[in-house]
């Protein structure tokens, strides 16, 4: 949990880089970074190589204007939900040491009219406070334009071992790869594998792009979210639920501008379906339209490259207080260990072996 109290915006993500670094130096892997950000340690085997990754960004905001009076105006970085925004806590990215607090203004209730009680606000109208009363101020505190911000990193617990707080989406899959970054370090056999933290995710999706275009994987397994679809409002939504087990993607599609997506290979869903089923792990399935991972552009380098997403359910994606169940990390962790362990030299990737 103490991942989720690192800012790191997208494009900003150093202080988890380093954060993370020094997790795997503390497990004895050594890692290197590449001019974007992203972090790999690599893991030498027999068979087909893997690119294990998942982003360690998040989404957040970024400083578009000081007014005279020291408020800032912001802008949005990611997907992030207007609706959601009022009032809440954020964090000025000065510098460790250094950050700024601030909150989202919310017009006085008082004071609102009745066309105002029951709309969202747009945020290019909102205004973030740091209680400074002068610009002059605010620049002294080393705020400029272009200064990033996040919601005011937060952790918890909830009852029945499930985690609360700010980007759960994705320092969850951030704790899941270290966990399996520990197994890959002790295992006596099995698959070349990349394990990279990637940058810029919750930005443009192609945070990983470069990292792959360099190590020209045969296989890609992301892990991000599975979108919990068990809470009222969400019915139609899918199957995934919290505290369920593990999920895999069968299809995912933005549709909203970026036109990409993932349709599984074959031989991915074999091996995961197959290793659940030999663990006794529960596996859910999940196809959903509005969803994108950065999976979808490294499943085109070079040849192509037999990919699939696999995740943990979250409820209240990019929301400020997002929630997930610790048993379905634990076994998403040991679902991707056993798959992983699964792939050897004669590992097929032919497609024809799977129809």
């Amino acid at each position: 949990m103490d991942l989720m109290l690192v800012p790191g915006l997208s494009g900003h993500e150093d202080r988890v880089r380093r954060a993370i670094q020094a997790r795997l130096v503390e497990i004895g892997v050594q890692s290197r970074s590449d001019p974007l950000g992203n972090l790999v340690a690599q893991f030498p085997g027999q068979g087909p190589a893997v690119m294990l990754f998942t982003h360690m960004d998040q989404l957040g905001f970024m400083v578009r204007k000081i007014e005279t009076d020291g408020l800032l105006r912001i802008e949005r970085l990611g997907g992030v939900p207007e609706r959601a925004l009022a009032a809440q806590e954020v964090l000025i990215c000065v510098g460790e040491g250094r950050d700024v607090p601030g909150v989202i203004a919310n017009k006085s209730h008082h004071a609102t009219g009745p066309d105002e009680k029951y709309t969202v606000t747009p945020y290019r109208e909102l205004f973030v406070d740091v209680g400074m009363s002068s610009d002059t101020e605010v620049e002294a505190a080393d705020i400029r334009i272009g200064t990033p911000a996040v919601y005011a990193p937060h952790a918890g617990q909830l009852a029945d071992d499930r985690i609360m707080g700010t980007s759960v989406d994705d320092r969850a899959g951030c704790a899941v790869l270290l966990e399996i970054a520990r197994h890959l370090k002790d295992r006596p056999a099995g698959p070349p594998v990349h394990l990279a933290f990637t940058v810029q995710e919750e930005f443009n999706l192609r945070g990983a792009l470069p990292l792959a275009q360099t190590l020209q994987p045969d296989i890609a397994i992301q892990i991000d979210l599975m979108q919990a679809a068990d809470t009222p409002g969400m019915d139609g939504h899918g199957d995934i639920s919290l505290g369920a087990g593990p999920g895999i993607s069968l299809y995912s599609f933005h549709g909203r501008g970026t036109l990409n997506g993932v349709i599984p290979h074959p031989a991915m869903v074999d091996l995961f379906e197959r290793t659940a089923q030999s663990e006794t792990i529960p596996l859910q399935r999940s196809a959903q339209v509005g969803v994108l991972t950065d999976l979808s552009y490294v499943q085109l380098v070079g040849q192509g490259v037999a990919s699939i997403d696999v995740g943990f359910p979250m409820r209240y994606s990019h929301s400020a207080r997002e929630v997930c169940d610790l048993g379905d990390l634990i076994g998403l962790t040991q679902l991707v260990s056993a798959a992983l362990s699964r792939i050897g030299p004669n590992f097929s990737l032919d497609r024809d072996d799977y129809t």
